[in-house]
């Protein structure tokens, strides 16, 4: 799918929701999240941001949008996970059970290593340190300025982004801790803002020596894993039940996105594909500091 369709298909969305009529406005939400999940899981990231603020933008209310992102995110990030598995992107099997006589044998390390791929390792890990960040988000959340949060997301995201088109033509090597640090970074930007979790882990992810195909895929099941713990923190501290009376719209357009955008990244020569996500990272970056500024 190109950028044209996608465009057309926003703007059809945008006049379906403006009309204001219950089943324009059904159709044209389930387009806008189509036309935002495609991004997100063709890129690995933008979903959360994207659809987030086009929705603010059409006049939904903000805590109408946060619980139903958060548990559609939930679905299409478990679900794009396992589509990029299906279609090859990235390779989540696991293997035979390995008991714990094996463990002593060969060690823990080595077993995991057996047990599970190495691409499911790194989301498991990522999901893992997801959870430490949001905890630790939770409680910075309320004790620093939100100019200050949003502008340190920005400059991180725009940064990940200028370091891939710099480091584009070298072979980095695998790192584990910056898989670590990443996982626990980008969850608690998820934590601070509700976005920069995708931008940064994926292009993290390259700038650790993962391949693009397969951070892609791998963001995808460790968002969903992430949100996850963000739908669960909500619930238990909101005082009243969420809104969801947009959450079918938003489930059914995201969820049949996630198929196509699967394909897609299958056929992305992978240059492409590593410059598109720089790009888009810089820009979601740049956007993101230029609002802080009230530069638009």
């Amino acid at each position: 799918m190109t950028v044209w369709p996608l465009i057309a298909l926003m703007l059809v969305a945008a006049i379906a929701i403006l009309t204001k009529r219950p089943w324009t406005l059904a159709i044209g939400v389930a387009f806008v999240a189509f036309a935002c999940e495609y991004v997100d899981s063709t890129l690995g990231m933008g979903y959360g941001t994207a659809l987030g603020a086009l929705l603010i933008i059409f006049g939904f209310n903000p805590k109408q949008v946060v619980f139903t992102i958060l548990f559609s995110e939930l679905l299409t990030g478990l679900f794009a996970g396992i589509m990029h598995h299906y279609v090859g992107n990235v390779n989540f099997k696991a293997n035979k059970i390995i008991d714990l006589h094996d463990i002593a044998k060969i060690g823990w390390k080595d077993a995991l290593k057996r047990k599970f791929t190495l691409d499911l390792r790194i989301a498991m890990t990522i999901a893992l340190c997801g959870s430490v960040g949001v905890i630790i988000a939770a409680v910075t959340v309320f004790n620093i300025p939100k100019f200050y949060m949003q502008m340190y997301i920005g400059i991180v995201v725009l940064s990940m982004g200028v370091l891939i088109l710099i480091l584009r033509n070298r072979q980095i090597r695998f790192s584990w801790p910056r898989v670590v640090a990443l996982g626990t970074v980008a969850a608690f930007n998820k934590g601070m803002s509700g976005g920069g979790y995708g931008p940064l882990v994926t292009a993290g992810q390259i700038l650790s020596g993962v391949n693009s195909r397969n951070a892609i895929g791998i963001t995808s099941l460790a968002e969903g894993s992430t949100c996850f713990f963000g739908a669960m923190a909500y619930l238990l501290l909101a005082h009243e039940l969420p809104y969801l009376d947009l959450a079918p719209y938003i489930i059914i357009g995201a969820l049949s996105s996630v198929p196509i955008s699967a394909f897609s990244v299958k056929h992305i020569n992978e240059r492409i594909l590593k410059l598109s996500i720089a790009f888009t990272t810089i820009v979601l970056g740049a956007l993101v500091i230029i609002k802080t500024l009230n530069l638009l």
